[in-house]
């Protein structure tokens, strides 16, 4: 066996390992998802708790208002939840347009929050933090500036977690608004689907464990009051304090029937420029709880930690690898018995993706389509292998941050 093979096995070997760890998981997931359609919807079952909507919104005129109206139309009692919006350092007519909203709305619980550079400006946990030292409620629930929650959302997160004290916070998904608008966001629709919400499914079927994602979630206010509010270092604000909640002993469910609709970066430019900060948060997340492996109180979470590693560091490794090692083959560089083998092994794995993925769209009404089953194969080839760039310059980024210890700010994702 050459050096060439050596390699090779080892990264063939870590790929499917992986392809096979997120099988298993869209297996489950898709279990989980078939048992709650079987049940009806949670119901509140006396005490209705009274609940803080965040919204932290920097620049967000285009899409802030019809956020606003739609979470005021919820569908849970009017006197028994508050709207803070954080309007945070914004230089746009965000202000003046929430005015607005509040002067039609006087009658209701909302407040405005419009923040300076001086306090404000330094990203989404400090404004979040900001908004928390205003609220009332019991639970807190966080909805992104560009949602269009469903008016049921709110409503089956507060019964779930009202219903089971072991719960520290209950997610909803969201969904794609916009994803008939390019070709991209139809890749996002997908990717959403199967790659967020499915194995956000098989994690809480296996494992009882969920990551909180930036929106359309709810969470306890002792929770926050405890761990002293929202890591002002974090971009994955979302990720990082579901290690913390984890550590408190507490559970994160998921509720696919809370919906919320949001919008998609239509460009690539924008797309990338997003992804690459989500990458760069959430490598700083496994960083710092990545000594968590060798604490034993930490064994119920010790998945998470594995498989976010594996994801951003032996997944992104044995891709390069594998790909360089093909790529040399192919000139004649170096020489390997096992190209061949390699590369049956890839075009199975093209298979089992686009059946995987394509498994997991049949849980949504009017995806399961011809065209979304190419979509899924074109995906595989396009916007997939673009994951292995942001990946590297997410971490590239994360490195340099560090050295030069740059502040959090704002990354406004471009609204339409």
């Amino acid at each position: 066996m050459t050096v060439a093979d050596l390699f090779m096995v080892i990264a063939v070997f870590c790929i499917w390992s992986l392809l096979l760890v997120n099988i298993v998981l869209i297996i489950a997931g898709y279990l989980y998802y078939m048992e709650i359609e079987q049940k009806d919807a949670p119901t509140i079952k006396g005490y209705i708790p009274f609940v803080t909507i965040m919204i932290p919104a920097h620049n967000e005129g285009k899409v802030l208002l019809p956020t606003v109206e739609s979470l005021l139309a919820l569908d849970y009692p009017h006197d028994r939840y508050e709207i803070i919006v954080i309007n945070d350092n914004s230089s746009d007519n965000s202000a003046e347009l929430l005015a607005g909203l509040q002067h039609k709305y006087k009658s209701r619980n909302f407040i405005i929050v419009n923040t300076d550079n001086i306090v404000g400006g330094k990203g989404k946990s400090n404004a979040l933090n900001i908004g928390f030292k205003q609220s009332k409620g019991e639970l807190i629930a966080i909805y992104d500036a560009d949602n269009t929650p469903e008016k049921t959302a709110l409503r089956y997160l507060v019964a779930e977690i009202m219903n089971d004290d072991s719960l520290g916070a209950v997610i909803g998904k969201f969904r794609t608004r916009n994803r008939d608008a390019s070709l991209l966001t139809r890749f996002i629709n997908i990717e959403t689907l199967s790659f967020q919400w499915m194995a956000q499914a098989g994690r809480w079927k296996l494992f009882n464990l969920c990551t909180i994602p930036g929106t359309n979630f709810l969470m306890r206010r002792s929770i926050v009051e405890e761990i002293g509010g929202w890591d002002v270092k974090a971009i994955a604000e979302d990720t990082e304090i579901s290690f913390r909640i984890y550590m408190m002993g507490y559970k994160i469910k998921f509720q696919p029937k809370s919906v919320t609709w949001e919008q998609e970066p239509q460009t690539l430019k924008v797309w990338f420029k997003q992804r690459t900060r989500w990458a760069k948060g959430n490598i700083y997340v496994i960083v710092k709880n990545a000594p968590l492996l060798f604490n034993r109180s930490a064994k119920n979470i010790r998945f998470d930690i594995v498989y976010f590693l594996s994801i951003y560091f032996l997944l992104l490794t044995s891709l390069l690898l594998s790909d360089l090692l093909m790529l040399l083959y192919a000139f004649g560089i170096v020489y390997t018995t096992i190209a061949g083998f390699s590369f049956l092994l890839w075009i199975f794995a093209i298979v089992l993706f686009v059946i995987s993925t394509f498994i997991t769209l049949t849980t949504e009404k009017g995806e399961m389509s011809l065209s979304n089953l190419f979509l899924i194969l074109l995906m595989y080839v396009t916007y997939s292998q673009l994951w292995l760039v942001v990946a590297a310059y997410g971490l590239y980024n994360f490195i340099k941050d560090t050295i030069f210890k740059r502040e959090v700010k704002w990354y406004k994702t471009e609204r339409y």
